[in-house]
């Protein structure tokens, strides 16, 4: 005979830290939010998953319509059984949504009117010195008014994501104050760089972004925006630091028209010869900015300057 649910769970947590087990009429219950998008994976094919969940952990699991944002509610006798369905749950919606592509980006605007100006003079003279090396051509430049710097991006489901995300950044804003002294950072986007072995097989090229001053403002205020919003459960952290650059030239624009708002369209990915370029406009100087804000920027959107509609912001 198969012990008792309680002593079958009593090893798991009797709560969650996150969520409230209240008790009820039918034993206890718990509401966690859950994405709509993310509730075919909860209930499986034909419903076996949700089967499975109810039948190990002796709850019910109530999941809205397909489309219909609400909450999950499990309900059991013990309370021990709703805490292992929760944290069952969560940690299959932890990861479908690792599987997810990013739909936001936290990100520092580098489409200043001078650096755009420079840019475009670095596009013409690229194509016309280098416009026949390998692979080499205007489609694989980045649309000017979308010039950015990543910090980190976000996996954003629904409006109360969204939200959540936007009221962290607002958490930001005492740090961020006290690393800038309450003013703009005057910064340089000078020189390119790429990332992999073989300049002769370039995917992305890169312009550096450094402050004027030659302090480390910028990179500060980054890697511990990156920290909060990974501690808040919001970032998965690739890199110890962020790395401090704009993509000028990416072979994935070839395939994916985000830079101009569009969806992608399938494209092979060609890599490019990026010697020549690097041989002539390794120090090239896009031009100098004062930098007063970082947003939250939603992919594949355009706003009325052509950069990427903001959902949050955070002005120094």
């Amino acid at each position: 005979m198969r012990p008792p649910v309680s002593e079958r769970f009593e090893e798991e947590e009797e709560s969650c830290d996150s969520h409230t087990i209240e008790q009820s009429e039918k034993g206890f219950c718990c509401a966690i939010d859950v994405p709509s998008v993310l509730y075919k994976y909860l209930i499986g094919k034909k419903g076996e998953t949700r089967r499975k969940l109810e039948s190990d952990t002796k709850t019910s699991i109530d999941i809205p319509k397909p489309g219909v944002e609400g909450q999950i509610v499990i309900t059991g006798a013990q309370r021990a059984a709703v805490s292992s369905a929760v944290t069952r749950i969560e940690l299959l919606v932890d990861s479908f949504r690792r599987k997810q592509p990013f739909t936001h980006f936290l990100s520092f605007a580098l489409n200043h009117p001078d650096v755009q100006e420079g840019f475009l003079k670095f596009k013409d003279q690229v194509l016309e010195r280098c416009g026949q090396d390998r692979g080499v051509d205007e489609s694989i430049f980045q649309n000017p008014a979308k010039l950015h710097l990543t910090v980190g991006t976000f996996v954003l489901l629904n409006d109360l994501e969204v939200k959540k995300a936007c009221e962290q950044l607002q958490q930001c804003q005492h740090f961020v104050t006290t690393i800038t002294e309450g003013k703009p950072v005057l910064l340089e986007v000078s020189g390119i760089e790429y990332m992999n072995d073989d300049p002769a097989t370039v995917d992305v090229l890169y312009a550096k972004v450094q402050v004027k001053n030659g302090l480390d403002t910028l990179q500060v205020i980054a890697d511990r925006l990156l920290d909060h919003f990974v501690s808040a459960g919001l970032m998965v952290r690739e890199w110890d630091r962020v790395k401090l650059h704009g993509t000028v030239m990416n072979t994935l624009f070839r395939k994916d028209a985000s830079v101009s708002g569009a969806r992608p369209i399938m494209k092979d990915r060609e890599a490019f010869d990026a010697r020549n370029i690097l041989k002539s406009f390794g120090s090239y100087h896009f031009g100098e900015f004062q930098l007063n804000a970082v947003q939250i920027s939603q992919r594949y959107s355009t706003d009325c300057t052509g950069f990427y509609s903001s959902v949050g912001q955070l002005n120094f």
